[in-house]
Protein backbone atom coordinates (compact mmCIF):
# COMPACT_ATOMS: atom_id res chain seq x y z
CA UNK A 1 0.00 0.00 0.00
CA UNK A 2 3.07 2.25 -0.20
CA UNK A 3 4.12 2.37 -3.81
CA UNK A 4 2.17 5.46 -4.59
CA UNK A 5 1.71 7.32 -8.01
CA UNK A 6 3.32 10.71 -7.48
CA UNK A 7 4.84 10.15 -4.27
CA UNK A 8 7.06 7.42 -4.71
CA UNK A 9 7.56 5.31 -0.89
CA UNK A 10 10.29 3.21 -0.56
CA UNK A 11 10.73 0.29 2.54
CA UNK A 12 13.58 -1.52 4.03
CA UNK A 13 17.53 -0.85 4.37
CA UNK A 14 17.90 -1.22 0.46
CA UNK A 15 15.91 2.16 0.32
CA UNK A 16 16.36 4.00 3.29
CA UNK A 17 18.82 6.42 2.43
CA UNK A 18 20.56 8.78 5.53
CA UNK A 19 19.56 12.49 5.90
CA UNK A 20 22.58 14.62 5.76
CA UNK A 21 20.69 17.47 7.12
CA UNK A 22 17.49 18.18 8.55
CA UNK A 23 15.26 21.19 8.21
CA UNK A 24 12.82 20.89 10.40
CA UNK A 25 10.92 18.18 12.76
CA UNK A 26 7.48 18.43 12.77
CA UNK A 27 4.39 16.48 14.30
CA UNK A 28 1.12 15.61 13.45
CA UNK A 29 -2.21 13.95 14.81
CA UNK A 30 -3.52 10.79 13.57
CA UNK A 31 -5.95 13.13 11.39
CA UNK A 32 -3.25 15.32 9.90
CA UNK A 33 -3.16 17.84 11.94
CA UNK A 34 -0.58 20.25 14.13
CA UNK A 35 0.44 18.96 17.12
CA UNK A 36 1.42 21.59 20.10
CA UNK A 37 1.61 19.27 23.27
CA UNK A 38 3.40 15.88 23.50
CA UNK A 39 2.69 13.89 26.51
CA UNK A 40 1.88 17.51 28.48
CA UNK A 41 4.38 19.68 27.30
CA UNK A 42 4.32 21.76 25.17
CA UNK A 43 6.16 21.08 22.07
CA UNK A 44 8.82 23.76 21.10
CA UNK A 45 7.88 26.24 18.41
CA UNK A 46 10.64 24.53 15.87
CA UNK A 47 8.69 21.05 15.85
CA UNK A 48 5.07 23.25 15.95
CA UNK A 49 3.45 23.19 12.55
CA UNK A 50 1.80 26.16 11.61
CA UNK A 51 -0.99 24.70 9.66
CA UNK A 52 -1.58 20.72 9.00
CA UNK A 53 -0.17 18.37 7.33
CA UNK A 54 -1.53 18.57 3.65
CA UNK A 55 -1.14 22.28 3.77
CA UNK A 56 2.34 21.91 4.55
CA UNK A 57 2.97 19.94 2.12
CA UNK A 58 0.14 20.53 -1.05
CA UNK A 59 2.50 19.12 -3.95
CA UNK A 60 1.71 15.60 -2.54
CA UNK A 61 -0.48 12.88 -3.92
CA UNK A 62 -3.08 13.05 -1.01
CA UNK A 63 -5.25 10.17 -2.22
CA UNK A 64 -2.16 7.65 -2.38
CA UNK A 65 -0.22 8.89 0.86
CA UNK A 66 -3.72 8.14 2.46
CA UNK A 67 -3.21 4.69 1.77
CA UNK A 68 -0.08 4.47 2.44
CA UNK A 69 -0.42 6.51 5.66
CA UNK A 70 -2.92 3.71 6.67
CA UNK A 71 -1.14 0.75 6.61
CA UNK A 72 1.54 2.13 8.71
CA UNK A 73 1.93 0.38 11.89
CA UNK A 74 4.29 1.14 14.69
CA UNK A 75 6.42 -1.63 13.86
CA UNK A 76 6.28 -0.80 10.18
CA UNK A 77 9.99 1.10 9.05
CA UNK A 78 9.49 5.00 8.15
CA UNK A 79 7.62 5.84 4.82
CA UNK A 80 10.28 7.63 2.55
CA UNK A 81 8.74 9.96 0.43
CA UNK A 82 9.63 12.43 -2.81
CA UNK A 83 6.99 15.27 -3.21
CA UNK A 84 8.07 14.67 -6.93
CA UNK A 85 10.44 12.39 -8.17
CA UNK A 86 10.60 13.32 -11.69
CA UNK A 87 11.63 16.97 -10.94
CA UNK A 88 15.65 17.55 -10.44
CA UNK A 89 16.27 19.25 -7.24
CA UNK A 90 12.71 17.92 -5.52
CA UNK A 91 13.40 17.18 -1.27
CA UNK A 92 12.24 14.32 0.24
CA UNK A 93 10.24 13.28 3.73
CA UNK A 94 11.01 10.68 6.06
CA UNK A 95 7.67 10.04 8.25
CA UNK A 96 7.74 8.14 11.44
CA UNK A 97 5.01 6.70 13.40
CA UNK A 98 5.07 7.43 17.18
CA UNK A 99 2.15 6.35 18.47
CA UNK A 100 -0.65 8.11 17.43
CA UNK A 101 1.06 10.72 16.28
CA UNK A 102 3.35 10.95 13.02
CA UNK A 103 6.56 13.00 13.33
CA UNK A 104 8.00 14.12 10.02
CA UNK A 105 11.49 14.82 9.07
CA UNK A 106 12.10 17.21 6.28
CA UNK A 107 15.52 16.70 4.34
CA UNK A 108 17.20 19.48 2.47
CA UNK A 109 19.20 16.76 0.48
CA UNK A 110 18.24 16.61 -3.33
CA UNK A 111 16.95 13.43 -4.57
CA UNK A 112 19.08 11.74 -6.91
CA UNK A 113 17.54 12.96 -10.43
CA UNK A 114 18.44 9.93 -12.50
CA UNK A 115 18.08 7.58 -10.40
CA UNK A 116 14.42 9.24 -9.56
CA UNK A 117 13.73 9.68 -13.19
CA UNK A 118 14.21 6.26 -14.21
CA UNK A 119 12.61 4.66 -11.16
CA UNK A 120 9.29 6.79 -12.26
CA UNK A 121 9.52 6.03 -16.05
CA UNK A 122 9.90 2.25 -14.73
CA UNK A 123 6.85 2.11 -12.94
CA UNK A 124 4.46 4.71 -14.92
CA UNK A 125 2.53 5.34 -18.74
CA UNK A 126 4.35 7.89 -20.10
CA UNK A 127 1.77 8.58 -22.10
CA UNK A 128 -1.21 9.01 -19.51
CA UNK A 129 0.46 9.54 -16.04
CA UNK A 130 -0.38 6.75 -14.74
CA UNK A 131 1.03 3.70 -12.95
CA UNK A 132 1.65 0.71 -15.74
CA UNK A 133 1.36 -3.24 -15.56
CA UNK A 134 4.38 -3.44 -13.70
CA UNK A 135 3.73 -0.87 -10.85
CA UNK A 136 -0.09 -2.44 -10.76
CA UNK A 137 1.35 -6.12 -9.80
CA UNK A 138 3.53 -4.68 -7.37
CA UNK A 139 0.46 -2.99 -5.70
CA UNK A 140 -1.97 -5.62 -5.84
CA UNK A 141 0.27 -8.39 -4.53
CA UNK A 142 1.18 -5.64 -1.60
CA UNK A 143 -2.53 -4.86 -1.02
CA UNK A 144 -3.68 -8.52 -1.16
CA UNK A 145 -0.92 -9.63 1.59
CA UNK A 146 -1.91 -7.03 4.02
CA UNK A 147 -5.77 -7.38 3.65
CA UNK A 148 -5.17 -11.19 4.59
CA UNK A 149 -6.54 -12.23 7.50
CA UNK A 150 -8.42 -8.83 8.24
CA UNK A 151 -12.20 -7.74 8.19
CA UNK A 152 -10.79 -5.51 5.07
CA UNK A 153 -11.65 -5.98 0.91
CA UNK A 154 -10.99 -4.51 -1.92
CA UNK A 155 -12.25 -4.62 -4.98
CA UNK A 156 -10.62 -4.63 -8.85
CA UNK A 157 -12.11 -3.28 -12.16
CA UNK A 158 -10.68 -4.12 -15.26
CA UNK A 159 -12.03 -1.14 -18.20
CA UNK A 160 -11.81 -1.78 -21.64
CA UNK A 161 -12.73 1.41 -24.17
CA UNK A 162 -15.91 0.63 -26.42
CA UNK A 163 -15.38 1.46 -29.50
CA UNK A 164 -11.55 2.70 -29.29
CA UNK A 165 -10.01 1.35 -32.58
CA UNK A 166 -12.60 3.38 -35.14
CA UNK A 167 -11.43 6.53 -33.49
CA UNK A 168 -7.68 5.09 -33.71
CA UNK A 169 -8.24 3.97 -36.88
CA UNK A 170 -10.01 6.87 -38.71
CA UNK A 171 -8.71 10.01 -36.63
CA UNK A 172 -5.26 8.64 -36.48
CA UNK A 173 -3.19 7.65 -33.47
CA UNK A 174 -2.42 11.04 -32.29
CA UNK A 175 -5.88 11.41 -31.90
CA UNK A 176 -5.61 8.13 -30.16
CA UNK A 177 -3.23 9.05 -27.88
CA UNK A 178 -5.06 12.12 -26.86
CA UNK A 179 -8.51 10.13 -26.13
CA UNK A 180 -6.27 7.84 -23.97
CA UNK A 181 -5.08 10.73 -22.01
CA UNK A 182 -8.68 12.11 -21.61
CA UNK A 183 -9.70 8.80 -20.47
CA UNK A 184 -7.40 8.12 -17.88
CA UNK A 185 -8.00 11.68 -16.53
CA UNK A 186 -11.48 10.54 -16.38
CA UNK A 187 -11.78 7.74 -14.64
CA UNK A 188 -8.97 9.31 -12.19
CA UNK A 189 -11.71 12.15 -11.33
CA UNK A 190 -14.02 9.41 -10.28
CA UNK A 191 -12.00 8.27 -7.83
CA UNK A 192 -12.29 8.25 -4.38
CA UNK A 193 -9.10 8.97 -1.99
CA UNK A 194 -8.51 5.20 -1.87
CA UNK A 195 -8.69 4.40 -4.82
CA UNK A 196 -6.26 4.19 -7.69
CA UNK A 197 -6.04 3.54 -11.46
CA UNK A 198 -3.59 2.11 -13.42
CA UNK A 199 -3.20 1.49 -17.29
CA UNK A 200 -2.50 -1.96 -18.20
CA UNK A 201 -1.58 -1.31 -22.00
CA UNK A 202 -3.75 0.17 -24.77
CA UNK A 203 -7.52 1.08 -24.20
CA UNK A 204 -6.98 -1.31 -20.96
CA UNK A 205 -6.85 0.35 -17.67
CA UNK A 206 -7.44 -1.02 -14.16
CA UNK A 207 -8.73 0.37 -10.88
CA UNK A 208 -8.05 -0.86 -7.42
CA UNK A 209 -10.34 0.05 -4.52
CA UNK A 210 -9.86 0.23 -1.11
CA UNK A 211 -11.67 1.19 1.86
CA UNK A 212 -14.72 0.03 4.00
CA UNK A 213 -18.12 -0.93 2.26
CA UNK A 214 -17.17 -3.14 -0.84
CA UNK A 215 -18.49 -4.87 -2.96
CA UNK A 216 -21.65 -1.94 -2.95
CA UNK A 217 -18.71 0.78 -2.88
CA UNK A 218 -16.80 -0.76 -6.05
CA UNK A 219 -20.48 -1.14 -7.89
CA UNK A 220 -21.55 2.21 -7.15
CA UNK A 221 -17.75 3.30 -8.56
CA UNK A 222 -18.14 1.12 -11.49
CA UNK A 223 -21.78 3.23 -12.38
CA UNK A 224 -20.03 6.46 -11.87
CA UNK A 225 -17.18 5.47 -14.39
CA UNK A 226 -19.77 3.63 -16.69
CA UNK A 227 -21.75 7.25 -16.70
CA UNK A 228 -18.78 9.77 -17.18
CA UNK A 229 -18.17 8.01 -20.21
CA UNK A 230 -21.44 8.51 -21.95
CA UNK A 231 -20.09 11.61 -22.29
CA UNK A 232 -18.41 12.69 -25.51
CA UNK A 233 -15.14 13.82 -25.75
CA UNK A 234 -13.92 16.34 -28.19
CA UNK A 235 -10.41 16.19 -29.82
CA UNK A 236 -9.30 18.00 -32.17
CA UNK A 237 -12.89 19.94 -32.60
CA UNK A 238 -14.29 16.86 -33.74
CA UNK A 239 -16.84 15.07 -30.82
CA UNK A 240 -16.27 11.41 -30.24
CA UNK A 241 -18.06 8.78 -28.45
CA UNK A 242 -16.22 5.76 -26.67
CA UNK A 243 -17.80 4.30 -23.77
CA UNK A 244 -16.04 1.67 -21.39
CA UNK A 245 -17.33 -1.40 -19.88
CA UNK A 246 -15.98 -2.81 -16.77
CA UNK A 247 -15.63 -5.91 -14.75
CA UNK A 248 -15.60 -6.37 -11.35
CA UNK A 249 -14.07 -8.81 -8.76
CA UNK A 250 -13.99 -8.61 -5.20
CA UNK A 251 -11.19 -9.77 -2.16
CA UNK A 252 -11.31 -11.99 -0.26
CA UNK A 253 -14.87 -13.65 -2.13
CA UNK A 254 -13.90 -13.92 -5.01
CA UNK A 255 -10.21 -14.38 -5.07
CA UNK A 256 -7.44 -14.01 -2.70
CA UNK A 257 -4.33 -14.43 -5.13
CA UNK A 258 -3.77 -11.14 -8.13
CA UNK A 259 -4.12 -13.63 -10.86
CA UNK A 260 -7.67 -15.22 -9.05
CA UNK A 261 -8.49 -11.88 -9.14
CA UNK A 262 -7.83 -10.81 -12.46
CA UNK A 263 -9.36 -13.93 -13.70
CA UNK A 264 -12.73 -13.29 -12.12
CA UNK A 265 -12.80 -9.55 -13.20
CA UNK A 266 -11.31 -10.91 -17.04
CA UNK A 267 -14.57 -12.86 -16.89
CA UNK A 268 -16.60 -10.25 -15.65
CA UNK A 269 -15.60 -7.74 -18.50
CA UNK A 270 -16.49 -10.41 -20.91
CA UNK A 271 -20.06 -10.80 -19.41
CA UNK A 272 -20.49 -6.60 -19.76
CA UNK A 273 -19.92 -6.81 -23.14
CA UNK A 274 -21.67 -9.78 -24.37
CA UNK A 275 -24.31 -8.16 -22.50
CA UNK A 276 -24.25 -5.55 -24.89
CA UNK A 277 -20.84 -2.89 -23.47
CA UNK A 278 -21.10 0.21 -22.08
CA UNK A 279 -21.88 -1.10 -18.50
CA UNK A 280 -20.30 -3.25 -15.84
CA UNK A 281 -20.50 -6.27 -14.61
CA UNK A 282 -19.81 -8.19 -11.31
CA UNK A 283 -17.77 -11.29 -11.13
CA UNK A 284 -20.48 -14.28 -10.12
CA UNK A 285 -19.20 -17.91 -9.87
CA UNK A 286 -21.16 -19.39 -12.15
CA UNK A 287 -18.98 -17.41 -15.19
CA UNK A 288 -16.26 -19.48 -14.25
CA UNK A 289 -18.37 -22.38 -14.56
CA UNK A 290 -19.92 -21.37 -17.78
CA UNK A 291 -15.67 -21.03 -18.85
CA UNK A 292 -14.63 -24.35 -17.63
CA UNK A 293 -17.61 -26.00 -19.66
CA UNK A 294 -16.99 -23.99 -22.55
CA UNK A 295 -13.13 -24.92 -22.30
CA UNK A 296 -14.27 -28.67 -21.87
CA UNK A 297 -16.25 -28.35 -25.12
CA UNK A 298 -13.79 -26.52 -26.91
CA UNK A 299 -10.78 -28.92 -26.53
CA UNK A 300 -13.40 -32.30 -26.84
CA UNK A 301 -15.17 -31.06 -30.01
CA UNK A 302 -11.39 -31.18 -31.90
CA UNK A 303 -11.37 -34.87 -30.70
CA UNK A 304 -15.48 -35.17 -31.73
CA UNK A 305 -15.00 -35.72 -35.26
CA UNK A 306 -12.09 -38.48 -35.14
CA UNK A 307 -13.97 -40.43 -31.76
CA UNK A 308 -17.35 -40.27 -34.02
CA UNK A 309 -19.20 -38.56 -31.77
CA UNK A 310 -21.14 -36.42 -34.48
CA UNK A 311 -24.16 -38.06 -36.29
CA UNK A 312 -26.42 -36.77 -38.57
CA UNK A 313 -30.23 -36.53 -38.30
CA UNK A 314 -32.83 -35.80 -41.24
CA UNK A 315 -36.17 -33.30 -40.74
CA UNK A 316 -38.08 -34.06 -43.83
CA UNK A 317 -39.83 -30.69 -45.86
CA UNK A 318 -43.19 -31.77 -48.25
CA UNK A 319 -44.18 -30.00 -50.98
CA UNK A 320 -48.32 -30.37 -52.09
CA UNK A 321 -48.40 -32.63 -49.59
CA UNK A 322 -45.63 -34.83 -50.45
CA UNK A 323 -42.50 -35.50 -49.04
CA UNK A 324 -40.01 -33.84 -51.15
CA UNK A 325 -36.17 -34.26 -49.38
CA UNK A 326 -34.80 -34.28 -46.20
CA UNK A 327 -32.35 -31.36 -44.53
CA UNK A 328 -29.44 -32.66 -42.80
CA UNK A 329 -28.47 -31.09 -39.02
CA UNK A 330 -25.65 -32.40 -37.49
CA UNK A 331 -25.35 -33.34 -33.90
CA UNK A 332 -22.98 -33.97 -31.07
CA UNK A 333 -23.30 -36.38 -28.22
CA UNK A 334 -20.74 -35.92 -26.13
CA UNK A 335 -19.86 -38.88 -23.82
CA UNK A 336 -20.10 -37.34 -20.96
CA UNK A 337 -22.30 -34.62 -21.15
CA UNK A 338 -24.83 -36.06 -23.61
CA UNK A 339 -26.48 -34.05 -26.73
CA UNK A 340 -25.23 -30.76 -27.14
CA UNK A 341 -27.09 -27.95 -28.98
CA UNK A 342 -25.95 -26.93 -32.52
CA UNK A 343 -26.54 -23.04 -31.26
CA UNK A 344 -23.94 -24.00 -28.82
CA UNK A 345 -20.60 -25.96 -30.69
CA UNK A 346 -21.21 -24.82 -34.10
CA UNK A 347 -20.20 -21.36 -33.31
CA UNK A 348 -16.97 -22.51 -31.21
CA UNK A 349 -16.16 -24.75 -33.99
CA UNK A 350 -16.40 -21.53 -36.39
CA UNK A 351 -14.25 -20.25 -34.18
CA UNK A 352 -11.56 -22.66 -34.14
CA UNK A 353 -12.13 -23.20 -37.79
CA UNK A 354 -12.97 -26.58 -37.72
CA UNK A 355 -16.08 -26.04 -39.84
CA UNK A 356 -14.08 -26.55 -43.05
CA UNK A 357 -13.82 -30.36 -42.06
CA UNK A 358 -16.81 -30.93 -40.11
CA UNK A 359 -19.14 -29.15 -42.76
CA UNK A 360 -17.33 -31.61 -45.43
CA UNK A 361 -18.08 -34.81 -43.09
CA UNK A 362 -21.51 -33.61 -42.78
CA UNK A 363 -21.88 -33.46 -46.91
CA UNK A 364 -20.24 -36.61 -47.31
CA UNK A 365 -22.54 -38.40 -44.67
CA UNK A 366 -25.53 -36.55 -46.15
CA UNK A 367 -25.13 -37.46 -49.87
CA UNK A 368 -24.57 -40.82 -49.15
CA UNK A 369 -27.79 -41.29 -47.06
CA UNK A 370 -29.66 -39.62 -50.03
CA UNK A 371 -28.65 -42.37 -52.34
CA UNK A 372 -31.00 -44.57 -50.51
CA UNK A 373 -33.64 -42.41 -50.80
CA UNK A 374 -36.10 -42.40 -53.84
CA UNK A 375 -34.43 -40.34 -57.17
CA UNK A 376 -36.99 -37.38 -56.64
CA UNK A 377 -35.75 -36.78 -53.14
CA UNK A 378 -33.33 -33.76 -52.56
CA UNK A 379 -31.18 -33.57 -49.50
CA UNK A 380 -30.45 -30.03 -47.85
CA UNK A 381 -27.19 -29.14 -46.36
CA UNK A 382 -26.30 -26.24 -43.94
CA UNK A 383 -23.26 -24.22 -45.17
CA UNK A 384 -21.36 -22.05 -42.41
CA UNK A 385 -20.15 -18.69 -43.01
CA UNK A 386 -16.68 -20.23 -41.99
CA UNK A 387 -17.49 -23.05 -44.36
CA UNK A 388 -18.26 -21.21 -47.22
CA UNK A 389 -15.30 -17.90 -47.06
CA UNK A 390 -13.04 -20.49 -47.30
CA UNK A 391 -11.39 -21.16 -50.56
CA UNK A 392 -11.67 -24.30 -52.29
CA UNK A 393 -15.33 -25.31 -51.59
CA UNK A 394 -16.43 -25.64 -54.72
CA UNK A 395 -13.90 -28.22 -55.59
CA UNK A 396 -14.80 -29.89 -52.30
CA UNK A 397 -18.10 -29.86 -52.95
CA UNK A 398 -17.95 -31.12 -56.70
CA UNK A 399 -15.79 -34.21 -55.57
CA UNK A 400 -17.46 -35.14 -53.27
CA UNK A 401 -20.49 -35.65 -55.46
CA UNK A 402 -18.35 -37.69 -57.98
CA UNK A 403 -17.12 -39.86 -55.30
CA UNK A 404 -20.30 -40.71 -54.14
CA UNK A 405 -22.14 -40.55 -57.23
CA UNK A 406 -25.13 -37.84 -56.17
CA UNK A 407 -26.56 -35.51 -59.27
CA UNK A 408 -25.52 -31.87 -58.87
CA UNK A 409 -29.52 -31.27 -58.74
CA UNK A 410 -30.47 -33.59 -56.09
CA UNK A 411 -28.14 -31.11 -53.13
CA UNK A 412 -29.56 -27.73 -52.28
CA UNK A 413 -27.31 -25.85 -50.00
CA UNK A 414 -28.78 -23.53 -47.38
CA UNK A 415 -26.49 -20.42 -46.38
CA UNK A 416 -27.50 -17.47 -44.43
CA UNK A 417 -27.15 -13.85 -45.16
CA UNK A 418 -24.20 -13.58 -42.95
CA UNK A 419 -22.51 -14.89 -45.65
CA UNK A 420 -23.37 -12.62 -47.98
CA UNK A 421 -22.80 -9.20 -46.53
CA UNK A 422 -19.44 -8.69 -47.93
CA UNK A 423 -20.78 -8.89 -51.96
CA UNK A 424 -17.15 -9.92 -52.97
CA UNK A 425 -16.09 -10.84 -56.40
CA UNK A 426 -15.68 -14.50 -54.66
CA UNK A 427 -18.64 -14.94 -53.43
CA UNK A 428 -20.79 -14.01 -56.39
CA UNK A 429 -18.24 -16.43 -58.35
CA UNK A 430 -18.50 -19.29 -55.45
CA UNK A 431 -22.09 -18.86 -56.15
CA UNK A 432 -22.16 -18.89 -59.68
CA UNK A 433 -20.43 -21.40 -60.19
CA UNK A 434 -22.55 -23.96 -57.75
CA UNK A 435 -25.44 -22.25 -59.82
CA UNK A 436 -23.46 -24.17 -62.93
CA UNK A 437 -22.53 -27.19 -61.27
CA UNK A 438 -26.81 -27.47 -61.26
CA UNK A 439 -26.41 -27.25 -57.09
CA UNK A 440 -29.70 -25.86 -55.83
CA UNK A 441 -28.91 -22.93 -53.48
CA UNK A 442 -31.28 -21.48 -50.49
CA UNK A 443 -31.12 -18.68 -48.42
CA UNK A 444 -31.92 -19.58 -44.86
CA UNK A 445 -33.52 -17.46 -42.37
CA UNK A 446 -34.53 -15.21 -44.56
CA UNK A 447 -36.11 -11.64 -42.59
CA UNK A 448 -33.71 -12.42 -39.41
CA UNK A 449 -30.46 -10.99 -39.94
CA UNK A 450 -29.35 -8.36 -42.26
CA UNK A 451 -32.06 -8.45 -44.83
CA UNK A 452 -31.60 -6.59 -47.72
CA UNK A 453 -33.50 -7.24 -50.85
CA UNK A 454 -30.34 -6.20 -53.02
CA UNK A 455 -28.90 -9.57 -52.17
CA UNK A 456 -31.92 -11.31 -53.99
CA UNK A 457 -31.06 -9.43 -57.25
CA UNK A 458 -27.25 -10.18 -57.15
CA UNK A 459 -27.01 -13.63 -56.08
CA UNK A 460 -28.64 -16.88 -57.92
CA UNK A 461 -30.68 -18.42 -55.16
CA UNK A 462 -33.13 -21.08 -55.98
CA UNK A 463 -35.18 -21.00 -52.63
CA UNK A 464 -35.82 -18.52 -49.56
CA UNK A 465 -36.79 -20.20 -46.50
CA UNK A 466 -38.61 -18.30 -44.33
CA UNK A 467 -38.08 -17.76 -40.74
CA UNK A 468 -40.32 -20.22 -38.39
CA UNK A 469 -40.25 -16.81 -36.02
CA UNK A 470 -42.85 -15.11 -38.46
CA UNK A 471 -44.46 -18.97 -38.53
CA UNK A 472 -45.50 -19.43 -34.94
CA UNK A 473 -47.74 -16.19 -34.63
CA UNK A 474 -48.92 -16.90 -38.34
CA UNK A 475 -52.72 -17.77 -37.45
CA UNK A 476 -53.31 -14.57 -35.27
CA UNK A 477 -50.40 -11.28 -36.02
CA UNK A 478 -51.65 -9.52 -38.72
CA UNK A 479 -48.21 -8.43 -38.86
CA UNK A 480 -46.69 -11.48 -39.45
CA UNK A 481 -49.17 -12.61 -42.51
CA UNK A 482 -48.49 -9.57 -43.89
CA UNK A 483 -44.44 -9.86 -43.88
CA UNK A 484 -45.04 -13.24 -45.13
CA UNK A 485 -47.44 -12.74 -47.86
CA UNK A 486 -44.74 -10.33 -49.08
CA UNK A 487 -41.80 -12.61 -49.03
CA UNK A 488 -43.78 -14.99 -50.65
CA UNK A 489 -45.07 -12.70 -53.50
CA UNK A 490 -41.85 -11.19 -53.75
CA UNK A 491 -39.70 -14.66 -54.15
CA UNK A 492 -42.48 -15.86 -56.77
CA UNK A 493 -41.55 -12.43 -58.83
CA UNK A 494 -38.07 -13.69 -58.93
CA UNK A 495 -38.37 -16.99 -59.82
CA UNK A 496 -37.56 -18.88 -56.93
CA UNK A 497 -39.49 -21.04 -54.58
CA UNK A 498 -40.37 -20.13 -50.89
CA UNK A 499 -39.91 -22.59 -48.06
CA UNK A 500 -41.44 -21.80 -44.31
CA UNK A 501 -39.89 -23.58 -41.41
CA UNK A 502 -41.35 -24.30 -38.08
CA UNK A 503 -44.66 -25.43 -39.09
CA UNK A 504 -46.42 -27.11 -36.24
CA UNK A 505 -50.48 -26.94 -37.02
CA UNK A 506 -53.01 -27.72 -39.61
CA UNK A 507 -53.74 -23.85 -39.76
CA UNK A 508 -50.68 -22.88 -40.40
CA UNK A 509 -50.00 -25.33 -42.99
CA UNK A 510 -53.38 -24.02 -44.57
CA UNK A 511 -52.78 -20.24 -44.30
CA UNK A 512 -49.54 -20.82 -46.29
CA UNK A 513 -50.89 -23.07 -48.82
CA UNK A 514 -53.54 -20.67 -49.45
CA UNK A 515 -50.66 -17.72 -50.33
CA UNK A 516 -48.97 -19.85 -52.09
CA UNK A 517 -46.09 -20.88 -50.23
CA UNK A 518 -44.00 -23.80 -52.18
CA UNK A 519 -42.66 -25.97 -49.04
CA UNK A 520 -43.46 -26.95 -45.52
CA UNK A 521 -40.98 -28.04 -42.84
CA UNK A 522 -41.54 -28.44 -39.32
CA UNK A 523 -43.52 -30.65 -36.86
CA UNK A 524 -46.34 -31.05 -38.61
CA UNK A 525 -44.22 -33.03 -41.25
CA UNK A 526 -42.40 -34.62 -38.80
CA UNK A 527 -39.45 -34.31 -36.28
CA UNK A 528 -35.84 -34.56 -37.12
CA UNK A 529 -35.21 -38.48 -37.22
CA UNK A 530 -32.26 -40.72 -37.08
CA UNK A 531 -30.67 -42.32 -40.22
CA UNK A 532 -32.00 -45.79 -38.95
CA UNK A 533 -35.90 -43.92 -39.17
CA UNK A 534 -35.75 -43.10 -42.75
CA UNK A 535 -36.55 -45.81 -44.56
CA UNK A 536 -39.72 -46.54 -42.92
CA UNK A 537 -40.65 -42.79 -43.25
CA UNK A 538 -40.30 -42.58 -46.72
CA UNK A 539 -42.91 -45.76 -47.15
CA UNK A 540 -45.23 -44.38 -45.34
CA UNK A 541 -44.99 -40.71 -46.33
CA UNK A 542 -47.56 -41.16 -49.03
CA UNK A 543 -50.28 -41.40 -46.82
CA UNK A 544 -49.19 -40.01 -43.67
CA UNK A 545 -48.15 -36.84 -44.97
CA UNK A 546 -51.28 -36.21 -47.10
CA UNK A 547 -53.52 -36.97 -44.47
CA UNK A 548 -51.97 -34.41 -42.17
CA UNK A 549 -51.75 -31.85 -44.76
CA UNK A 550 -54.60 -29.59 -46.03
Amino acid sequence: MRKIRAARAARGKTEAKALSSIDRLLFFDRDFNPVENLLGNELPASVKPAASFWEHFAGLDKSALTLAFSSMGESAQPLRVFADPGRPGSRGLTIYRIGDLYAVVRSEEPIDDERATLLHLATHDPLTGLPNRRQFSDDLTDFLRETAGTNETLSLMQLDLDDFKPVNDTLGHAAGDKLLQFAAGRIQDCLAADDRAYRLAGDEFTVISMGSGHPAKAHRLAEALVAAFKKPFTIDGITVFVGTSIGISTAPPDGTSPEQLMKASDLALYAAKKEGRGRASAFDASMLELLEQRELLRRSLRMALAQQEFFVEYQPFAEDGCIVGFEALLRWHHPLLGNIPPVTFIPMAEADGMMPEIGAWVLEQACREAMKWPQNYIVAVNVSAAEFLTSGLTDRISQTLDLVGLPPDRLELEITESVLLERTVNNIDTLNTLNVLGIRISLDDFGTEYSSLSYLKTFPFDTIKIDKYFITDLETDPKSQTIVRCIVNLAHGLDMQVTAEGVETTAQAEWLRNVGCDRLQGYLVSRPLPVEAIGEFISRAETSVRHALP
